[in-house]
């Protein structure tokens, strides 16, 4: 490093730490003496898992960023980027970025490093790589689930592990598969047994315009969506210019209800089945169910439309009039006494649901991320079902709001010898009792049990290895054993509370050190790819991801197979030409792409109405289920039910109905714990991506939310800090006292860094301290809004 360029970054970060007073700007404007300063801008990318994708223009001055600003609003609707995007400046110059290689010398967790040189570490990598190999077999190996790095196309790092480290893994004879994501495992494991297929599509958030009336459960565009050309915009075009009614049921009073929504309905958390299942009550005895589609594209309704092999009274028609095995009508006042809204309420928003035609109902993903997440967004699905609004313009099937996605070349990540796959929730288990994991059990896929433990781990840009985990307490017992898994390999920008598990931490670059392509997320009828140029050169000793995965390759004896001859700018331009072939309006030269910055696309099927095909035709058009129709009764997941081992008080029933949750609202432990826990998104950062940014802190202070009545029952005022508890660990914070969150309820905000002091109490306000490891039923997946907790005051 020469000594320009230390003076250069030592400004800038400098300017991080002290940013209120003058830093990077005084440092850069007091260098009057120095010859005149190369200036340009250049087209980059937020690639943080928002849900949204911004364009971002780096102002770069003698290799220094000094400003970010975003896509200017040229035709209405630009990628225009939220703080978050903004403060990149703040990551790529943070005072905790890793500088160089550095292996573990205390205890694992401990956080206590020796730096070493990148040849030291990789020998290292590579050797403790192919003692896993050689020792426990391919099915040793775990890609931990990523999302720094969402939206590159090189350097992704995808939930499902990273292109660059799968192909590595693939040329060495692969690695233990996951399924699943932390964000919607129960939905993508349930929804499937209703409509077929391998995910549930939504019509566009724009056909709100052609709706009377919009329903959303648990759904906050205006926070999850509202980077890029996000849902959020839409849907405010759409109100504004329909005027279309929308009703917001949710446990806390969103930023989606309280800037979009007409009403707020305030639920308890894991009740929403109970909720749908009293308002179909409503709408069966008051006749407003349309019969014809029930009739005609349905099956499991009423007894006549069973699926054979299915005992009498087990229809959903009868199950909701009392008439199955329970005898218990799922009338409005049965679901007022669990869901905590009022019966009379629950009689006039199903007459609305039932009048409005056609009726906009959607869900987020918050409510199934619960113990009986699967329960709740198949229930969900059922309003639309029964009013005959699947398949329409203006209705929608009961999901999330439908998004398109433009066609772009990916790294090939070649085939996966490994046929094992785990829930990736499980991956804690895997470590722990791996070789007992077995198909009925726990979920595992391709083989009936596991052949290993997880003995060697790949963490690479995602703090899921300990803070964005369940039960962080207990994840980091099972991770200090060293006993089970037995190397830990962490690349990531910062220090992150995950990285402080590292066995050997290496260095890499972040986005603004790199050029990648990064590519529209959820947006909902314009596809769009950033060519995102390197701003800078990478800073210190940091690597890219393929060039870490190449070094290791050639040590391996997999050089050639894993780079066929292409290093990084070879394999970009590659890429470059294969997406030339799915989108010939590219530019011819990559240069000129990258000049460009971004690249759009119309979805040519626009508007896409989901599931209108089977609509018009259901028997030409038959849906990807056993039956060819909408399954409300799911034979097979009758048959799983049957079949799985599972806990004692848990089911997998053949109907979207409400099963109590343990730890929700009907779990005696409420004694002890008598309020339920959830969390929420903020704004602040990016689920733990940001964390670290002072900048950002000062947004939104990190805090639990707490009802009025709750806090004075306990004697807590706003801004009191507190110690909220149950059996898994306690998180000190001060509390927001507020009435924007249900009586008996509290949220608090996922993604702060797990902090622990030295009586084992976090003070970062991690809320996975707080979560249980304990999976659901079927997909075996995170219920992380599934908590009983007490809380005092500190």
């Amino acid at each position: 490093m020469d000594r320009r360029k230390f003076l250069k970054w030592s400004a800038a970060l400098g300017g991080m730490t002290a940013l209120t007073g003058g830093g990077l700007l005084h440092c850069v404007g007091s260098r009057t003496a120095q010859p005149p300063l190369r200036e340009r801008d250049v087209w980059t990318s937020c690639n943080v898992n928002c849900g949204g994708r911004c364009a971002l223009r780096a102002h770069v001055v003698d290799g220094v960023v000094r400003a970010i600003d975003s896509e200017a609003d040229t035709a209405g609707h630009a990628a225009t980027a939220c703080l978050r995007g903004r403060a990149m400046r703040h990551r790529l110059y943070a005072p905790d970025r890793l500088k160089y290689p550095m292996l573990r010398v205390g205890a694992r967790g401990e956080g206590k490093f020796r730096r070493a040189s990148w040849d030291e570490a990789l020998d290292l990598l590579a050797a403790r790589l192919r003692e896993a190999i050689d020792t426990w077999g391919n099915e040793s190996v775990y890609l931990n689930v990523g999302t720094g790095n969402w939206g590159a196309v090189l350097s992704n790092s995808c939930s499902s592990g990273a292109p660059t480290i799968s192909r590595l893994m693939n040329c060495l004879g692969g690695h233990l598969r996951s399924y699943g994501t932390y964000s919607y495992a129960m939905l993508e494991a349930a929804l499937p047994y209703t409509y077929g297929g391998a995910w549930v599509d939504g019509n566009p958030i724009t056909d709100v315009a052609h709706s009377e009336l919009a329903v959303f459960f648990g759904n906050n565009p205006a926070t999850t969506r509202m980077g890029g050309l996000g849902v959020s915009h839409d849907l405010a075009r759409a109100l504004r210019r329909s005027g279309t009614r929308l009703i917001v049921i949710d446990p806390r009073h969103s930023d989606t209800a309280a800037t979009f929504a007409d009403e707020w309905i305030p639920i308890r958390p894991g009740t929403d089945a109970a909720l749908v299942s009293a308002l179909a009550h409503v709408l069966i005895t008051e006749n407003l169910v349309d019969h014809d589609f029930l009739a005609t594209h349905t099956i499991g309704y009423d007894e006549d439309s069973m699926p054979d092999g299915v005992p009498a009274g087990q229809s959903y028609r009868s199950h909701i009039l009392g008439l199955g095995p329970d005898r218990t009508a799922k009338t409005p006042g049965w679901a007022e006494a669990i869901t905590g809204i009022p019966a009379e309420r629950i009689v006039r928003l199903a007459r609305e649901i039932g009048a409005a035609k056609p009726c906009y109902i959607a869900q987020g993903w918050s409510l199934q991320r619960q113990a009986n997440g699967e329960q709740n967004c198949r229930a969900v699905c059922m309003l639309p079902i029964l009013t005959g609004n699947v398949g329409i313009r203006g209705g929608n099937t009961g999901a999330r709001e439908g998004f398109f996605t433009m066609p772009f070349a990916g790294f090939p990540t070649l085939d996966n010898p490994v046929a094992a796959s785990i829930p990736c929730f499980m991956w804690t288990e895997a470590v722990r009792r791996g070789h007992e994991m077995t198909a009925t059990t726990d979920g595992v896929r391709g083989v009936d049990k596991l052949p290993s433990d997880i003995r060697f781990i790949w963490n690479f840009a995602g703090n899921c290895l300990i803070n964005q985990h369940s039960d962080a307490n207990r994840t980091a017992r099972i991770l200090v054993d060293e006993t089970k898994c037995r190397t830990i390999v962490v690349i990531d920008n910062v220090m992150t509370a995950s990285a402080r598990f590292a066995d050997i931490l290496l260095p890499g670059v972040t986005n603004l050190e790199e050029d990648d392509f990064a590519l529209s997320d959820y947006a909902t009828d314009i596809g769009y790819v950033i060519f995102a140029r390197k701003a800078v050169e990478p800073l210190f000793e940091s690597r890219s991801i393929y060039d870490i995965c190449a070094a290791v390759a050639k040590r391996l004896g997999v050089g050639e197979a894993y780079t066929e001859g292409r290093d990084r700018a070879g394999w970009l331009a590659h890429l470059y030409e294969e997406s030339r072939r799915l989108l010939p309006g590219l530019p011819e030269r990559m240069d000129d792409a990258f000049d460009t910055g971004i690249f759009r696309m119309r979805d040519p099927e626009a508007p896409r109405v989901p599931y209108a095909a089977f609509r018009r035709d259901p028997v030409a058009n038959p849906l990807d289920t056993p039956s060819g129709r909408i399954e409300i009764f799911s034979k097979r997941l009758w048959d799983l039910g049957k079949t799985w081992q599972l806990g004692p008080d848990e089911r997998i029933p053949g109907l979207p109905e409400y099963v109590p949750a343990w730890e929700g609202v009907e779990d005696p432990l409420r004694r002890t714990y008598p309020l339920q826990l959830i969390g929420h998104h903020p704004r602040q950062r990016t689920h733990s991506t940001g964390d670290n940014v002072d900048w950002l802190r000062r947004i939104e202070r990190q805090e639990l939310w707490m009802n009025p009545a709750d806090a004075a029952l306990r004697g807590i005022a706003q801004g009191d800090m507190v110690r909220v508890f149950n059996a898994r660990g306690a998180v000190l914070i001060p509390a927001r006292v507020t009435p924007r969150i249900a009586p008996g309820v509290l949220s608090l905000p996922e993604g702060a860094w797990y902090a622990p002091a030295q009586d084992g109490a976090d003070t970062g306000g991690c809320i996975n301290v707080l979560t249980t490891q304990r999976p659901s039923p079927l997909a075996k997946g995170n219920p992380q809004h599934t908590n009983l907790v007490q809380v005092e005051k500190a």
